[in-house]
């Protein structure tokens, strides 16, 4: 496995400024674009129904009485056994809601998946963010088909605008395992990162947290 090279405290003083000035303006840049995403013109969304553990939902019981609503349409399916590892990672990494919740917004999970399913593994997991049984019908709208995504919705009253939404590589901006490896020399240890520093392809190494031995 190849290394970072050893030097000394002034060299290594002098190359962290020399990325520093590069992260920088790719921080700025991303302010940019955060920016042009909240410019983005939004579109009316139906009404579809959900299920929780109390019962049946709307969209709008979905924001909680606020104003923006972020979905993580997770990959579990009805009568599907699989668990994904991508999407479980990602929901391990959620942290308490209530930051977001003082901005005015909800951040929930839905599957096409009946809560006999959802409920047992979100117990297994540790997980405490909510999740809702949603239909083929809302994921399909959203554009997550049968994968993952984020959509995000905005309320006015009683009236829903879908405002966003992502998948693929897009995930990898709110996976926080994922951010934190790019934080370290070997990174994700991936083949498509630098030579030397991995071989596995991507995402072939992610397990259920109570699976890894």
């Amino acid at each position: 496995m190849t290394l970072p090279e050893i030097v000394a405290m002034p060299q290594w003083q002098a190359a962290r400024a020399e990325l520093l000035v590069k992260e920088k303006a790719a921080t700025r840049a991303l302010d940019a674009l955060n920016a042009e995403r909240r410019r983005l013109p939004m579109v009316e969304f139906p009404d579809h129904r959900f299920e929780g553990p109390d019962g049946p939902l709307s969209l709008v019981d979905l924001f909680d009485g606020r104003r923006q609503l972020i979905v993580y349409h997770f990959m579990m399916f009805a009568g599907d056994d699989h668990r994904c590892p991508g999407c479980s990672m990602l929901a391990d990494g959620l942290g308490h809601l209530g930051h977001l919740n003082a901005r005015d917004t909800t951040l929930v999970l839905t599957s096409p998946a009946p809560q006999s399913q959802l409920q047992p593994y979100r117990s297994r997991m540790g997980w405490s963010v909510p999740w809702y049984s949603a239909s083929t019908e809302f994921t399909e709208d959203c554009g997550a088909g049968h994968g993952f995504g984020v959509s995000v919705f905005l309320r006015d009253g009683d009236q829903v605008y879908r405002t966003y939404f992502t998948t693929g590589r897009g995930g990898d901006l709110i996976n926080t395992t994922l951010r934190w490896l790019d934080l370290t020399p070997l990174g994700r240890q991936e083949a498509w990162e630098e030579a030397g520093h991995g071989d596995s392809a991507p995402s072939s190494w992610w397990r259920l947290h109570d699976e890894y031995m």
